[in-house]
Formats: structure tokens, C-alpha cells, sequence
């Protein structure tokens, strides 16, 4: 089996974000950046089913300008054989990455895509059902356990009353969710490893495909301070302000 992992490139998670001055998005200017945490979860677990035996290859993708190499090397140090670098300096909009997924299953014809359930950056939590739409695949999302067994992929999700389990047919799309596992510790030797493994670049307009932005920014905004909190000397004195501020509610 062959399973194909798509990872995102954004700012790191660790760094506090900083709005344009004009609003029109975030400062990623001199600004660490690292492999978007679910899909770094989405490699892991591509990575321990092909321990298990349950798969033999495991070829990771991502679609952006030449920095996105790093974080490919970063999913081939956790163990993935080899990569794919779609090159582009278009805005990629979640339809344009599924395109361009979609497109990259046609080449390599994987059993099963695994990619993180939605990207830190714009919390989109579109790509993966849009892929599925674009191949006519069965999905599931929010994977909290995948097992694989005879042609068949079982995945327990999270839902809002708890959890539920999906039993469907290979080929097929899983988004992961945070309880999926944790991933590994990259050693150095593996980093070195990884810097002679196998990363193809494939330029955009060689798959001819339309990755025009369909939506617009209008404007991006900090969230409100939050006012200091107030500390009182005892309980009737909470009660008192509890009650105030529901009166004012």
C-alpha cells in the first residue's frame, strides 16, 4: 500500500502573530515557520502503519514557493521515503490545494491520503473534504485511531457527543485530529538522513491546473484586549460583582 501525506508549511506555532499594519493579513516577514502540527501528526501516522508492515511507501507532498522544502525535509527525517515539491507563487486557496492534490493522486495513485484536519494559519478545515469531492473518494475526518485491514480502512473520529467509528473502502482521504498520536523525536542522524532521500519538483504550470484565488481578504484584525482582571476580598463580594455584571449582560 502506498499512502500519500500532504503537509502545509506555516508560521510556527510557538510565535506570537502579528497583524500588517494595513490589515491585510499577518507579518511572515523574518518569522520562524515549520510544518503545520496536523499534518506533522497526519507523517507520524503514515509513518507507524508502514512500521506495522501495513504499508510499503510513504511519499509526502506540499505546494508553495522554494522555502516549502524545508518542511518536507522535516516529514522525511520522521520517516517518509520520498517528496514532492510543487513549486508556486500563487495564493493557494483550499480548492487550489485540492486541485493540486488531486492532480498528484493521479500520478502517483496512493491507497490512502492522510493530511493534517486543517491548517494553524487559516483554519480553514476545507482541504481534505474538497479533495475527496474532487476524486470521489470516501472520507473521514477528525481521525482520532486508523487501522487498516483487508482493502478497508476503520477510523474512529471526534464529534461534538463523543466519538464514532467509519468503516470504508480504499482509496480513501483522512484528516487527522490532535489524540491521533504523537509525533517522534527527529534525531540528527535522521536529519542528514533525510537530506538524501528523494524531492522531486514539479512546477505548477506543468499540471495546468486553475489555482485562481476564489475568495478575498477583506481585512485582518487582533482580537480585543482582554481587561484586567479584578480581585476581591472575599465571596459576598463576588457575588455581588456576578450579579452586577448579569444584571448588565
Amino acid at each position: 500500500m502506498k499512502i500519500l501525506v500532504c503537509v502545509k508549511r506555516v508560521i510556527d506555532y510557538n510565535v506570537k502573530v502579528r497583524v500588517k499594519a494595513d490589515q491585510s493579513g499577518v507579518e511572515t516577514a523574518n518569522v520562524k515557520m515549520s510544518i503545520n502540527p496536523f499534518d506533522e501528526i497526519a507523517v507520524e501516522e503514515a509513518v507507524r502503519l508502514k512500521e506495522k508492515g501495513l504499508a510499503n511507501e510513504v511519499v509526502v507532498m506540499s505546494a508553495g514557493e522554494g522555502a516549502v522544502a524545508d518542511v518536507l525535509r522535516t516529514a522525511l527525517a520522521i520517516g517518509a521515503d520520498r517528496a514532492i515539491h510543487v513549486n508556486t507563487g500563487v495564493q493557494l486557496q483550499p480548492l487550489a490545494v485540492a486541485r493540486i492534490i488531486g492532480s498528484i493522486v493521479g500520478r502517483e495513485n496512493p491507497d490512502l491520503v492522510i493530511l493534517g484536519k486543517q491548517a494553524i494559519d487559516d483554519d480553514a478545515n476545507q482541504t481534505g473534504q474538497m479533495t475527496a469531492g474532487l476524486l470521489g473518494w470516501p472520507q473521514a475526518t477528525f481521525a482520532s485511531k486508523i487501522e487498516i485491514e483487508e482493502g478497508t480502512a476503520t477510523v474512529t473520529r471526534e464529534i461534538d457527543g463523543g466519538l464514532e467509528t467509519l468503516r470504508m473502502p480504499l482509496p480513501a482521504i483522512v484528516t487527522t485530529d490532535l489524540r491521533l498520536n504523537e509525533p517522534r523525536y527527529i534525531t540528527l542522524p535522521n536529519l542528514m538522513k533525510a537530506k538524501k532521500k528523494p524531492l522531486e519538483v514539479i512546477d505548477e504550470a506543468d499540471l495546468k491546473l486553475d489555482l485562481a484565488p476564489r475568495l478575498e481578504v477583506i481585512s485582518v484584525r487582533a482580537p480585543e484586549q482582554r481587561q484586567a482582571g479584578v480581585r476581591v476580598p472575599d465571596v459576598e463580594t463576588l457575588i455581588d460583582y456576578l450579579k452586577k455584571f448579569a444584571a448588565t449582560a
